[in-house]
């Protein structure tokens, strides 16, 4: 069977390393990834060039695409592929809504009676938004409508002093068409802690995986801009150590009836489905949805599927998704990225990656924002590299994860508390804290 992933960060690679030995493997990358290149035949191009990713489809007798970012969701590349002859595991551009248009999900919840949302409103105008936000008592969350490559969520108490700061950054985003819509989502900022479940999905049919929690913030300590995602870590059960096997359930829920909404309004949804979750003293609350495995959570779970990820490919374009077996080992996830991200000034800079020495102490290495070149692999202004480690304990993978992290060398930062025993138990406590 011939497979074709499309896209080329480390969620990608992650993929395309799941399925390599199982199919013949296809990679449509618009960087020269060094992983993804080493493991596949792979063209060079442009991911958002729908019509053209079709036309090396059909070229090379794709039988299966596996989309991994959400920009070609946006722009209907599922719709464009299916149109000629290739299934998919992604939804199509109506379905993808579900994160391109946070709009769109909001009210999904609200027609559809799903649990789970919160408090928002949808803005166009400055005036409108000023006058909600002068008789909003509480503390806000700013969302472009659109895609923002996960960088334009500001939050008050954190990112902005207050709500007349919130007032400001609400007018950049509609003045300047922020996510390609001159609108803008002010929603209730819910206290707790996040968490993801991605879930496989046939349009009728979930399949959920392990519980990850992402780490946003730049800096350590949760301190600095918000970012793509400097490292996330998973637990042996499935669950996480603050999250209760109830507050897992409910969460599936959620994501179940969301997915019979979308069937309803849109189309079946046939992919990948990320749930991120506020766990509050009420249960868990949904932030968000992405139309894709997430990055870095994607690195967490793919590595511990047991059961094929070609055979769940082939169930998910069929319609005949069932239960889906992981290992029941941790997961913790480190990302390197250019000194200073994610304002660097070292984009373009060489790094040295020794993979061997990694591979040899039991971690894995998953290429990003980077691009192999004649004369080595080169850092962008992006996350560079995701290293992975498995193990019994989540304390037991960060340890792996943080050794590995000494084999890349160049002008490069990490987070080191990611996964650690003081952070995750920091997290716990803080849990403990809303509880009570």
């Amino acid at each position: 069977m011939k497979v074709l992933v499309v896209g080329t960060g480390a969620r990608e690679h992650a993929i395309a390393d799941c399925l390599k030995d199982d199919c013949e493997l296809y990679c449509y990358m618009s960087k020269v990834n060094p992983g993804m290149s080493k493991i596949s035949e792979f063209k060079q191009g442009d991911e958002g060039e729908v019509e053209k990713v079709a036309e090396y489809a059909k070229e090379n007798n794709i039988d299966i695409a596996f989309i991994g970012p959400e920009a070609p969701l946006e722009k209907g590349i599922v719709d464009e592929l299916e149109k000629n002859g290739i299934k998919c595991v992604g939804p199509s551009k109506s379905a993808a809504r579900i994160e391109t248009d946070k709009s769109f999900m909001r009210k999904l919840f609200e027609d559809y009676d799903i649990e789970g949302s919160l408090i928002y409103k949808v803005f166009n105008n400055y005036e409108d938004l000023s006058a909600f936000l002068d008789d909003f008592e509480e503390d806000v969350v700013v969302k472009p409508v659109g895609l923002t490559g996960g960088k334009g969520v500001k939050i008050v108490g954190d990112h902005l002093k207050d709500n007349d700061e919130a007032k400001e950054y609400s007018k950049e985003v509609i003045d300047n068409a922020m996510g390609g819509f001159a609108q803008v989502i002010i929603e209730e900022r819910v206290i707790g802690e996040e968490f993801t479940i991605q879930a496989f999905s046939d349009g009728k049919h979930l399949a959920p995986m392990p519980a990850a929690q992402d780490h946003p913030h730049a800096f350590e300590g949760d301190t600095g801009a918000i970012t793509g995602g400097m490292g996330s870590y998973s637990d042996s059960n499935g669950l996480l150590p603050f999250l209760k096997q109830e507050d897992y359930d409910k969460a599936v829920e959620i994501m179940e009836n969301t997915i019979e909404a979308i069937a309803k309004e849109a189309e079946p949804y046939k992919g990948i489905l990320y749930g991120q979750f506020m766990l509050t003293a009420d249960g868990p609350r949904l932030i968000e949805y992405n139309a894709r495995f997430g990055d870095p959570e994607a690195m967490n779970v793919l590595p511990l599927l047991e059961t094929p990820l070609i055979e769940i490919c082939k169930s998910i374009v069929d319609e005949t998704l069932d239960d889906v077996e992981f290992k029941k080992q941790s997961s913790v996830c480190k990302y390197i990225v250019p000194d200073g991200y994610p304002e660097t000034e070292h984009a373009g800079e060489i790094i040295e990656v020794d993979e061997k020495s990694i591979e040899e102490i039991g971690a894995k290495v998953f290429y990003a924002a980077v691009s192999l070149e004649d004369d080595g692999i080169h850092l962008s202004g992006s996350r560079a590299l995701g290293v992975v480690a498995n193990a019994e304990t989540i304390n037991e993978a960060e340890k792996i994860a943080e050794k590995a992290c000494e084999y890349i060398k160049g002008n490069v930062y990490h987070r080191r508390d990611v996964g650690t025993e003081e952070l995750v138990q920091k997290r716990v406590e803080h849990m403990e804290e809303i509880l009570q």
